[in-house]
């Protein structure tokens, strides 16, 4: 089973569209988002969705490779509640048996995101290389149903890449959890997050978003680093069609605060996951966020 998508929508799959392009960089090197790969540009800068600084792709700014994940589970069938091994392969268009290294991005060559159809369970976990050169991931799914699987991964060299699967799970299915209204506040295991915006949260537009992290009622001000990062955040649209995965601002302090920027290119509803680790123990938070249409 092969889907892959490369930085921006295919299929109705992928990082939100948004290329941005130059014109007059002479050394026809693209310069790419490490977050946003759908935005490109001919010369250096900062990604309008995140601010992060563009990066040299080692591609020209005219083409490059593609690839495409190859996924299998072992068994091919999988059933609620037994083991199942996930494997994954990168391929290079054209060359299907030819190993692709990976680089190392916020510690790990493969980040992996399960979730159920509904986005309410979710899973942020990193296969391991094996002498076959394949990535593995032993797992097993609490409930039947579909899942969506998505991969974040940059060949060396390369501009960063996203696969994306579906998969049927097998054994009793639980009926779906349905999210209408917006949900800002997250808590769990005394915690609590909260989720802001600087402004009404529009399709369209560039938001500065903001997560403050509270612990028995007072403010988080020592979070750990987790891979590489104060947090980790992905959306993902209602449907499962649109997916970010957003890294937070450079910021000197450890919390409470946590500081993201992205931009929702369609509206509709979404899911948001935050993943925080404190005193060792990561922390995942989900939110629910409507978002109107673009003001004209």
């Amino acid at each position: 089973m092969n889907e892959n998508t490369h930085g921006h929508q295919h299929g109705g799959h992928g990082h939100q569209h948004g290329d941005h392009h130059g014109t007059d960089q002479p050394s026809g090197q693209r310069y790419v988002c490490p977050m946003h790969p759908e935005v490109t540009s001919d010369q250096p800068g900062a990604c309008p969705k995140c601010g992060m600084t563009l990066q040299p792709s080692g591609q020209p700014a005219t083409g490059g490779a593609t690839y495409q994940m190859h996924f299998m589970a072992t068994p091919a069938q999988p059933v609620a509640g037994q083991p199942v091994t996930l494997s994954f392969q990168p391929q290079a268009a054209g060359g299907d048996h030819a190993a692709v290294p990976l680089a190392t991005v916020h510690e790990q060559k493969v980040h992996l995101m399960i979730l159920s159809q509904d986005l309410s369970e979710y899973y942020h976990i990193h296969p391991t290389f094996q002498p076959s050169g394949r990535y593995e991931l032993p797992f097993t799914f609490k409930t039947g149903g579909t899942y969506l699987l998505y991969q974040d991964y940059q060949p060396e060299g390369g501009g960063h890449q996203l696969g994306r699967q579906t998969l049927q799970v097998s054994g009793p299915t639980r009926p779906a959890v349905t999210y209408t209204k917006d949900q800002l506040r997250w808590e769990a295991n005394g915690y609590a997050a909260d989720l802001a915006f600087d402004k009404t949260v529009r399709a369209g537009q560039p938001l500065a978003v903001s997560v403050t992290v509270s612990r028995g009622g007072k403010p988080v001000t020592d979070l750990d680093q987790y891979l590489g990062a104060l947090g980790h955040m992905v959306i993902l649209s209602e449907d499962g069609a649109d997916y970010l995965h957003v890294h937070p601002e450079d910021q000197a302090d450890k919390g409470p605060r946590i500081g993201f920027h992205t931009t929702f290119d369609k509206p509709g509803r979404y899911r948001v996951f935050l993943q925080f680790q404190h005193a060792g123990v990561v922390q995942t938070s989900d939110f629910t966020v409507n978002v109107g249409p673009a003001v004209a």
